[in-house]
């Protein structure tokens, strides 16, 4: 039942925004980075902070490794808590940077089992579960589900799943039901960030004009 409501809701959302095409960036680098600069704020942020970065040199893993953390925290500023982000940033780029000394490139290092990446990018400090996923599905191109706050409002308000449910079961609910399609995935989560965006606000919620409308609760 869940399954083939996820799917209809997914067509319902696909008819409605069309295709997203995520994740906006040049290179896996850039996504990767732009993965972690997308913490606590919005895109348009994120988009200013990468502007500034390029404006220095371009983006390669050795560059930004180079750059001190002072001068790296001063050129992401756009995109907020820059101070800890640059931190973040340097962490994860220091694990990469030893990953690929032996397996030989970034495209190398993510061909890996997507459980022994996520392990290696949980164990970054800063790196929580939904940006360890979100580098895994939209720059190792694993079919892993990205879950978020608009994620969860979608599927609490549509009475998918309880309240507190946890991070991990609400990813469950999407993997074990959907086909494991990293594009399918990378859509979905796309769909529902502009859903989220759009008409199932935190405060406000355009319910009435939402296309999802009738298959909320007692509609």
């Amino acid at each position: 039942m869940a399954g083939s409501r996820l799917q209809d809701l997914y067509q319902t959302l696909s008819d409605h925004f069309g295709p997203q095409r995520w994740w906006p960036g040049d290179t896996t680098l850039e996504i990767l980075v732009g993965a972690v600069l997308t913490q606590n704020t919005n895109w348009r942020n994120v988009s200013l902070a990468l502007a500034h970065l390029k404006q220095e040199q371009p983006l390669s893993l050795d560059g930004l490794l180079a750059l001190p953390v002072a001068q790296l925290a001063a050129l992401i500023r756009p995109a907020g808590y820059y101070n800890i982000k640059a931190q973040r940033l340097k962490n994860l780029l220091t694990l990469l940077a030893e990953e690929i000394a032996v397996s030989g490139s970034l495209e190398e290092f993510f061909s890996q089992d997507i459980f022994f990446l996520r392990s290696k990018l949980l164990s970054v400090k800063g790196i929580g579960p939904e940006t360890a996923d979100s580098i895994l599905l939209y720059a190792a191109r694993k079919p892993i589900f990205v879950v978020d706050a608009y994620t969860y409002r979608f599927l609490s308000r549509h009475g998918l799943v309880a309240e507190e449910s946890s991070y991990e079961e609400m990813q469950e609910l999407f993997m074990s039901v959907l086909p494991p399609e990293a594009d399918l995935y990378n859509e979905y989560h796309a769909l529902l960030v502009c859903l989220g965006k759009e008409f199932c606000k935190k405060n406000n919620p355009r319910c009435q004009e939402c296309p999802l409308q009738g298959d909320l609760p007692g509609a």
